[in-house]
């Protein structure tokens, strides 16, 4: 039986995913890539000194997060990919975007044999988030347990990117699901709130 909070996930997942397609829906490519860019030069400021940083191949409508990755590794970042294991959290590999491929439900993954790596910061994909870091995802919860298990052995900035449009009043929240601690969209970065809310 769902939760309240998990009933009120699939219809936030339905009307997020309808919002951002509408969204992309009247962008030329030339001004999705503009906002990309933008995307990275909201970001980059707030990564603090170059470590490792998780990301991930956007998908369909995501945001890319490609030209935050350029320009964090031009400042001596080293990037990691996720990998999908079952339901265990993601593992994450140094690798390089040409060597990416497709895995888990066709989404770009690295090389099992690649170099294991812990994230120091983690950009998020997301269907939607609110000020307190309340994220909505795909629904499958891989994110809430990899932050759940990062958290667990010391901290991890963890980052979610997202179109302005994607950032809500409220995201419904169950007790285990994980918070952002800050959005960052085109136009600004928004540190998460104090305590995110749960059902």
């Amino acid at each position: 039986m769902l939760s309240e909070a998990g009933a009120d996930k699939k219809l936030s997942r339905r009307t997020a995913r309808a919002a951002r397609s509408a969204f992309l829906g009247g962008l030329s490519p030339i001004l999705r890539v503009g906002l990309e860019r933008a995307l990275a030069d909201i970001t980059i400021p707030h990564l603090g000194p170059p470590a490792i940083l998780g990301t991930y191949a956007a998908m369909g409508d995501e945001i890319d997060p490609t030209s935050v990755e350029m320009a964090a590794m031009a400042l001596g970042w080293r990037l990691a990919w996720p990998r999908v294991t079952g339901a265990a959290p993601l593992s994450f590999h140094i690798s390089d975007y040409p060597s990416l491929k497709p895995g888990f439900r066709d989404i770009l993954e690295p090389d099992a044999t690649a170099p294991v790596a812990r994230p120091d910061v983690l950009l998020v994909p997301l269907l939607a988030a609110d000020r307190q870091g309340n994220r909505l995802g795909q629904g499958a919860g891989h994110y809430d347990r990899t932050l759940a298990e990062l958290r667990s052995h010391g901290p991890v900035l963890a980052i979610g990117l997202a179109f302005d449009i994607q950032i809500v009043p409220a995201v419904p929240a169950d007790r285990w699901d994980q918070p952002l601690d800050a959005i960052a969209t085109p136009t600004a970065f928004h540190p998460a709130g104090t305590s995110a809310k749960r059902a």
